[in-house]
């Protein structure tokens, strides 16, 4: 059985490989893989996700976690080419990959992607109102005429989640983000992003 901690939503490919490969790093520092994207930004650009457990980042977490991660990319080498490193924090409009992510984020807008047909459709848009050991049950914000407004999506045929920023979304992250800090007692400022350029 899943926990609310285990990944549900993963990578395919390349992008799964390199997951493999860093994720008990990231883990033995303290830290928890997000996502990993593999993009053509800046020729190519390998994205990590990361964030603490309490779902917070900050500059110092990026620069942790890229240091833990470099060494063991460099005795796999999963990427044939030069390559651009970029550890950063899931943001507000984050993907939604946990069991538990869905359990937070239930009420938020949110937009989805399945990996199968599901009800005759792979795209979907709305709010979550249900999690299961599953299963999510969102409520759909436009539902086309005949169409159900809540519709259940296994766990399993979900490619992609992620939240859509919104005014309530802003303000409900930042008020997690203060009780998270205030519980472990920083007093930080910082938020955002780390990266590393690398060669091969």
């Amino acid at each position: 059985m899943t926990t609310a901690a285990d990944r549900l939503v993963k990578e395919q490919g390349l992008e799964a490989r390199i997951a493999a490969i860093v994720e008990p790093a990231i883990e033995q520092i303290g830290y928890r893989l997000v996502r990993v994207r593999i993009s053509g930004l800046n020729g190519m650009t390998v994205q990590i996700m990361a964030e603490r457990p309490d779902g917070t980042m900050t500059v110092e977490g990026c620069e942790a976690v890229s240091r833990a991660i470099s060494p063991v990319l460099d005795v796999d080498d999963p990427v044939d080419k030069a390559y651009h490193l970029e550890v950063s924090s899931p943001g507000i409009d984050r993907p939604l990959v946990r069991k538990g992510d869905f359990e937070t984020w239930a009420g938020f807008l949110m937009k989805l992607e399945t990996n199968r047909l599901v009800n005759e459709r792979k795209r979907y848009r709305g709010q979550i109102v249900r999690v299961s050991d599953e299963a999510i049950t969102i409520e759909r914000d436009r539902p086309a005429e005949g169409e159900e407004s809540a519709v259940e999506i296994p766990f399993d045929a979900i490619g992609e989640a992620r939240l859509i920023l919104t005014d309530d979304l802003v303000e409900a992250s930042l008020k997690a983000d203060k009780a998270a800090r205030k519980a472990r007692g920083d007093n930080a400022d910082d938020v955002e992003a780390g990266a590393a350029d690398r060669g091969h």
